[in-house]
């Protein structure tokens, strides 16, 4: 699979601006945020430096009941921006189920834009984002762009380094990954810190009905209505300035309810070939776990259990160092090995995870 990947990865050049300008669309950014005062600012000066034209473009912060000071933050940037700034400000409610899907929704709705542009509020953003993306839009007529996530690595101490580097590498084999599988017009993963969508698409699948109640898929389950209309509208977008930085996690316990909300959507994917792919990289990974154990027990011998770790770790190791260097991460690839050793047993548990009831804590909530 490693070297399908590969061969996917690389036949597929980095993308070169080349629309014209009259024929790009007017774009809505949907940023839903809740207690993200620490961080919101920061994306919205990256957005003020936007290449893009100002009247070409309008950003909706949808306030999901936060309880720090992002608000009267936001008021305050309201006031002196050159932006074309909403401020969604969402009313408290009971039995929020999908606060994220209820965050995007409401702002569709509010939203003037053609093309929709999510992120999250810890999320920074190249002066030629949105430039990139609407260009491409135009280009190619993709109905949803998926673009490229990376994690930020800005911790004081070197054991936090260490494990937000050791996120980094794993995070990208899940971008590098998804990215494939549009190439090749599979898609099967997406990430809504950097997705795209056309209004009337997202509209005429019904938006994120008939998974409301789950907290997570605001952006795959999206990508698959669409993509079950359309499949061949379903594109991501290989270019640097495209890329978004978010935060890596600080600490294992939000780790691990991430992954664990990651891990649990599987199950409710209406499409037979994403569930299969889920479950052959499962099986693919536990199979690393259980050859030293066959060989253990004499079931296996020496140059088979060689020839399985060397099949899989070597394509391994190249395909991850192809995606390191695009996302500017070359610095990471020394880091690749250690990856490696740790990525089969956290598959193989998060698998196992996933199979029990999925409740977990996000933004201060119990979610499921």
């Amino acid at each position: 699979m490693n070297i399908a990947l590969i061969s996917i990865w690389l036949s597929n050049k980095p993308y070169r601006l080349q629309a014209n300008q009259d024929n790009l669309l007017r774009i809505s950014v949907i940023i839903p945020v809740r207690n993200e005062a620490s961080n919101i600012i920061s994306l919205l000066k990256d957005l003020e430096k936007q290449q893009y034209p100002k009247d070409k473009f309008e950003v909706i912060v949808a306030d999901d009941d936060s309880t720090d000071n992002t608000i009267t933050l936001l008021q305050q940037f309201q006031k002196l921006t050159s932006l074309q700034l909403l401020i969604n400000s969402l009313p408290p409610k009971e039995n929020n189920t999908s606060p994220k899907k209820r965050a995007i929704q409401s702002s569709i709705q509010l939203a003037n834009g053609e093309l929709i542009v999510t992120t999250d509020g810890d999320c920074r953003v190249n002066e030629r984002w949105l430039m990139t993306i609407a260009d491409f839009q135009a280009t190619t007529g993709a109905f949803l762009i998926s673009s490229p996530v990376t994690f930020t690595n800005e911790t004081p101490t070197w054991i936090q380094r260490l494990w937000i580097n050791i996120q980094t590498i794993e995070f990208s084999s899940l971008i590098g990954t998804g990215a494939c599988a549009m190439l090749a017009k599979k898609p099967n993963m997406c990430n809504g810190a950097n997705l795209a969508y056309l209004k009337t698409v997202f509209e005429e699948v019904g938006g994120f009905a008939g998974n409301e109640n789950l907290a997570s898929g605001d952006d795959e389950f999206l990508m698959h209505k669409i993509a079950g209309l359309y499949p061949d509208k379903i594109r991501f977008l290989k270019n640097c300035s495209a890329i978004v930085e978010t935060q890596a996690h600080t600490s294992i316990k939000s780790f691990y309810y991430q992954r664990k909300r990651w891990a649990s959507k599987w199950k409710h994917y209406s499409s037979y070939t994403t569930t299969a792919l889920a479950v052959f990289i499962f099986l693919a990974n536990f199979a690393v776990i259980l050859a030293p154990l066959l060989y253990f027990f004499y079931e296996m011998n020496k140059v088979q259990l060689c020839l399985i770790l060397l099949l899989k770790l070597s394509a391994e190791l190249l395909f991850l160092s192809l995606v390191l260097s695009f996302l500017n991460k070359k610095r990471l690839i020394w880091l690749i090995p250690l990856v490696q050793l740790i990525y089969p047993c956290y598959v193989t548990f998060f698998g196992f995870i996933a199979q029990g009831k999925n409740e977990y804590i996000w933004k201060g909530r119990k979610l499921q």
